[in-house]
C-alpha cells in the first residue's frame, strides 16, 4: 500500500539533543559532555520506568528530575535561574542539518511527530524552529499518558491522521523507538547515524571510553529483541529514496 503519511520521532531524530551541550559546557566548564549524555540516558530511563510503575508526569516532569539526578550525582551545585537555562535549551534544539529540506521535499505526504515530549514543550520547539508550517500535526503522548516506546503511543497516529497503519512510515534514529513502532505493527525507516564500523573503531582508539562514544554504544546502535527495522538509512535525507 502506497505510503500516506511519515511520522517522525522528534528528540533525537529530527532535533539534535547533543545539541545542549552548548549550554552545559558554558554552565559547568569541562562537564557539558559528561551532563549531556547522563541526562539523555536517564530521562530515557524514567519514561521506562514511570511507565512501568503506572505513575506518569508529562516529559517536562521527567526531563527536570533526570537533570537534577545527573547534576546531584557528579556533585555540580547550580541555583534556580541556571537551571531553568539549561532546561530552556529543550524548546530551542538544533534541528539536524537534513531535516527542514527533507520535509519539504515530502510535502506530497502528511508529515507529523508522534513524540515523548509534552503538549507545551513540542509545541514551543516547532514553532522555535520554524516546522510549524511544514508538519501536519504534532503529536503528544499526553493523552494517552504512557511513553513510547507501548503500542498504545503509536496508536495515537490513525485517528489523528485519518489513515491506515499500513499507509504510515515511522522514522526514528532511536532503537528503541524504531523497534517499538516495529512491534505495534508500523513500517519504520531507522537512521543509523552511528555504523558498527564506526564504533568499534572508537572503541578501539583509547583504554578509557569516552561519555560520548559510552553513549552511542549504548543508545544508537540496534538492539537485539528479534525486531528489525523495514529500512536503513544514515540520515533524513535518506527518506527520498524510500518514500
Amino acid at each position: 500500500m502506497t505510503v500516506k503519511a511519515i511520522v517522525f520521532d522528534a528528540y533525537g531524530t529530527l532535533y539534535d539533543i547533543q545539541s545542549v551541550a552548548a549550554i552545559t559546557d558554558r554552565a559547568f566548564p569541562g562537564y557539558g559532555d559528561l551532563i549531556t549524555q547522563i541526562w539523555r540516558i536517564k530521562q530515557l530511563e524514567y519514561t521506562w520506568l514511570r511507565t512501568l510503575m503506572r505513575r506518569y508526569e508529562d516529559f517536562s516532569v521527567v526531563t527536570r528530575n533526570s537533570l537534577s539526578y545527573t547534576l546531584r550525582i557528579l556533585g555540580l551545585n547550580y541555583d534556580e535561574s541556571l537551571f531553568e537555562q539549561i532546561m530552556d535549551k529543550y524548546v530551542h534544539l538544533d534541528l539536524y542539518p537534513d531535516a527542514r529540506a527533507t520535509l519539504q521535499s515530502l510535502k506530497k505526504h502528511k508529515l507529523a511527530i508522534l513524540s515523548n515530549g509534552s503538549s507545551e514543550m513540542l509545541t514551543t520547539l516547532v514553532r522555535n524552529t520554524g516546522l510549524d508550517s511544514v508538519l501536519d500535526a504534532t503529536i503528544s503522548i499526553d493523552t494517552k499518558r504512557i511513553f513510547k516506546p507501548s503500542p498504545e503511543a503509536y496508536s495515537l497516529i490513525e485517528p489523528r491522521l485519518n489513515v491506515s497503519r499500513a499507509e504510515v512510515l515511522f522514522v526514528s534514529s532511536n532503537p528503541w523507538d524504531a523497534i517499538g513502532a516495529k512491534a505495534a505493527g508500523l513500517k519504520v525507516a531507522w537512521i543509523e547515524r552511528v555504523t558498527l564500523q564506526a564504533m568499534a573503531q572508537a572503541c578501539s582508539r583509547a583504554d578509557l571510553v569516552a561519555p560520548v562514544t559510552m553513549f552511542k554504544a549504548l543508545r544508537m546502535q540496534m538492539d537485539e529483541l528479534d525486531l528489525a527495522p523495514d529500512y536503513t538509512i544514515n540520515g533524513l535525507s535518506g527518506l527520498n529514496q524510500i518514500a
